[in-house]
């Protein structure tokens, strides 16, 4: 349906032919050897990408335009050999990618390149991660100096919160690298966290969009933001599914590598820890994980430290992370006083709190049910729905 010219059609189902006689070889492999490895399932996952940039690619050429697709091995992005997430060899690529579409786009082709996917040292096939087709745009638009980045999604831009807590919640404008990184963190699922990471030295402009809204001019984001948008707060953002463990000992006050230990049992576990917060009397340290990860960090914690540094673990297996962003908190009095005040008007408990000495961005937890609430207090009080 895409594809109405009949010489395009017939030329594009025979590339896809070719694909997909490929794709049934891989997957017989894999069925008689019982097992996938990380590197085969790299290779199986690149297909979607290698499918789509033909059908696309075959769609711009029904409008008269010249292109060329191709895979993100083809253009030249090499990465290491970290299957599932893969990074790329920015310096080795840099040179590959501007080579392959300097030729492309001095003839006025348009090059249509296959995202989330690269190749080893090795031509082994290497995928980003989720998100990754993002990364590999960012990726490309370094190496080539765009003059602008867009990635397009199924949002309008990066908002002051997510919608389905506060209706009220806006799009913004501006915002600057390292407040976007802060909301990717933080579940602004549009966009993978490294995404940023190729276009910091260059400080080459992004702009989020709607591919459903092509009117709307999105977020765009920039090294440094104009004074008129530094605003304190910029967005509410959230986490849920979580769980909180509190380890409490006497045994742990003033013994040197206990949270080494703590942490290094976590980590042999599989455990990544989201959040973490130590009182100053070295008598308890509360961290937060994944809730899928909660017992296989208990387990963990019980069997190697129960009963020798630890003496006790208490958990509360529901919470939710509340996160304040916006580089204007830096320095502004008052901040952490306005967030637990609206908070407390509600009758919500805060359970922990964790800001960094950078003050871009304060988080605290409370419980999972509560967090609507919390978000919906914070929005309000910091009146984000007049942001711009």
């Amino acid at each position: 349906d895409t594809v109405s010219n009949a010489a395009n059609k017939k030329k594009l189902l025979e590339n896809l032919e070719r694909d997909f006689s490929e794709l049934k070889d891989i997957v017989d492999g894999m069925v008689l050897l019982g097992e996938v490895t990380p590197r085969s399932m790299d290779y199986l996952l690149s297909f979607g990408e290698r499918l789509s940039i033909k059908i696309l690619a075959h769609a711009i050429a029904d409008l008269g335009k010249k292109i060329y697709a191709l895979t993100g091995n083809e253009v030249g992005i090499i990465t290491d050999s970290n299957f599932g997430g893969s990074k790329p060899l920015m310096d080795t690529t840099r040179l590959r990618v501007s080579k392959n579409l300097e030729s492309l786009l001095s003839k006025k082709v348009y090059p249509v390149i296959g995202g989330f996917a690269g190749a080893d040292q090795h031509g082994s096939i290497t995928t980003f991660g989720r998100g990754g087709s993002d990364y590999t745009a960012t990726t490309i638009g370094a190496c080539i100096k765009a003059d602008e980045i867009w990635l397009m999604s199924d949002v309008d831009g990066l908002m002051t919160a997510d919608p389905k807590l506060v209706k009220e919640s806006k799009v913004l404008n501006e915002v600057s690298y390292v407040e976007a990184i802060e909301m990717a963190l933080f579940g602004a699922k549009q966009i993978h966290p490294r995404t940023f990471e190729p276009l910091l030295s260059k400080k080459i402009p992004m702009r989020i969009r709607s591919s459903y809204n092509t009117e709307h001019p999105g977020t765009l984001v920039v090294a440094s933001p104009g004074p008129d948008t530094k605003k304190t707060v910029k967005c509410v953002s959230t986490l849920r599914n979580n769980s909180l463990i509190d380890v409490r000992g006497g045994s742990m006050v003033g013994a040197p590598g206990t949270a080494a230990k703590i942490f290094s049992t976590l980590a042999n576990a599989g455990v990544n820890v989201m959040m973490i917060s130590q009182n100053p009397s070295e008598s308890s340290i509360t961290i937060v994980v994944k809730k899928s990860d909660m017992d296989k960090a208990v387990n963990a914690l019980e069997i190697e430290l129960l009963g020798k540094i630890i003496k006790k673990l208490e958990i509360t297996p529901d919470v939710a992370i509340v996160a304040l962003i916006g580089s204007g908190m830096r320095g502004t009095i008052g901040v952490a006083s306005k967030v637990f005040g609206s908070v407390a008007k509600k009758n919500l408990n805060v359970v922990m709190i964790n800001q960094g000495s950078s003050e871009l961005n304060l988080a605290f937890v409370v419980k999972d049910s509560d967090c609507k609430e919390a978000v919906q207090a914070l929005h309000s009080e910091f009146e984000l729905a007049t942001i711009n």
